[in-house]
């Protein structure tokens, strides 16, 4: 508890240092000093205000044990009710504290490019990616976040086989990037007779989203081929060669983009998602050289692991990760991910420590 304590109290020394350089006349005059400092200190606080807590909490619980021994009968009384109830909530503080302490990933701050593609499944498979699109979407919306639709390959049954969007704001790759993995679906679908349950699974991709910065591509490893759109069905929606393939030659990545009318808009997007998926293999292939027993602790977030089970007859939600069941089904896919988004994160952080990879 004690190594906890000085463990965290690290960032309320950090945060004093920050705010005493914001308060410098030298800093407040460059405007790009200060932006930066602000910016590192917004990420700090949040720390800095859960080790206050924390260590007021530990007082207020050795003073609650020590009434405990008070001669008054009613005062030992209310002093092992206050003891209980502190327990609990220290219990969920170190949790908290735990999360904070994981290093942090350097994508953490960065927009998400999210990719659901239809598995196992066919038609139904097809109809939850875009179930857990819109989940995706009502979550952005209600954290205050944007989506962008990059592409969309839309099936005859109002499904689809794949979406790709952009998802900018505040700390988005942080919040989802535990989302990655195959999402398996149990329910009846509306064309079965009979009333049997079907299994299908989708797989979804969160990206940081690469700025030219992060990833250098050599134009020469480029491959570029341009054609004309088709939609549901293969039938043609354009009279000219917009739709843009793109193949990253040495990784063999490929994407393609139709959906604007506009060659140089799909070429543009295209090139987006593409630097986001070379820069995620470069990603993996550096972890790969670290350690393979680091990647058994804390997962590799492949996209083969299956993570969450969505059952709609039994309105029950399970995460395989976090070992936690919610039976609120038709929440969560309405968007409401904080409480299984809550569990995910101190899982993972749960791993991390038991590997030895607390800050």
């Amino acid at each position: 508890m004690a190594d906890l304590l000085d463990k965290i109290a690290v960032f309320e020394g950090r945060a004093a240092q920050l705010e005493a350089k914001l308060a410098d006349p030298a800093v407040a005059s460059s405007p790009s000093e200060y932006a930066e400092i602000a910016k590192e200190l917004a990420r700090v606080r949040p720390a800095a205000e859960t080790s206050i807590r924390y260590r007021r909490l530990l007082t207020d619980l050795g003073e609650a044990r020590h009434m405990r021994s008070d001669p008054d009968a009613e005062v030992r009384e209310l002093a092992e009710a206050e003891v209980a109830e502190l327990e609990a909530q220290r219990e969920a503080l170190e949790g908290e504290v735990r999360t904070l302490l994981v290093p942090g990933d350097p994508n953490d701050e960065k927009n998400v490019i999210l990719e659901i593609r239809a598995g196992t499944g066919g038609d139904e498979a097809a109809l939850f990616a875009d179930d857990l699109f819109r989940m995706y979407c009502r979550y952005a919306e209600k954290q205050g976040w944007k989506v962008e639709e990059l592409s969309r390959s839309a099936t005859d049954g109002g499904g689809v086989k794949e979406v790709i969007a952009i998802i900018s704001g505040d700390r988005i790759f942080s919040r989802l990037k535990f989302e990655r993995g195959v999402h398996r679906v149990q329910r009846v679908p509306a064309t079965e007779s009979q009333g049997r349950i079907h299994t299908s699974t989708v797989t979804v991709a969160v990206l940081p989203e690469a700025e030219e910065v992060d990833i250098r591509i050599d134009p020469k490893d480029l491959r570029v081929d341009v054609y004309r759109a088709s939609g549901p069905g293969g039938q043609s929606v354009n009279t000219t060669d917009s739709a843009v393939r793109i193949t990253h030659i040495p990784t063999d990545t490929v994407v393609q983009c139709q959906d604007e009318k506009s060659q140089h808009k799909n070429k543009a997007r295209a090139m987006k998602i593409l630097r986001s998926r070379v820069l995620e293999r470069e990603v993996e292939r550096r972890a790969d050289e670290r350690s393979s027993e680091r990647r058994a602790q804390v997962g590799t977030g492949e996209r083969s692991e299956k993570i969450r089970t969505y059952n709609f007859p039994q309105s029950r939600v399970t995460d395989h990760r976090a070992g936690v069941t919610l039976h609120r089904l038709e929440a969560i896919v309405g968007g409401d991910l904080d409480e299984i988004l809550d569990s995910v994160h101190g899982q993972m952080a749960a791993k991390a420590m038991a590997a030895g990879e607390l800050a």
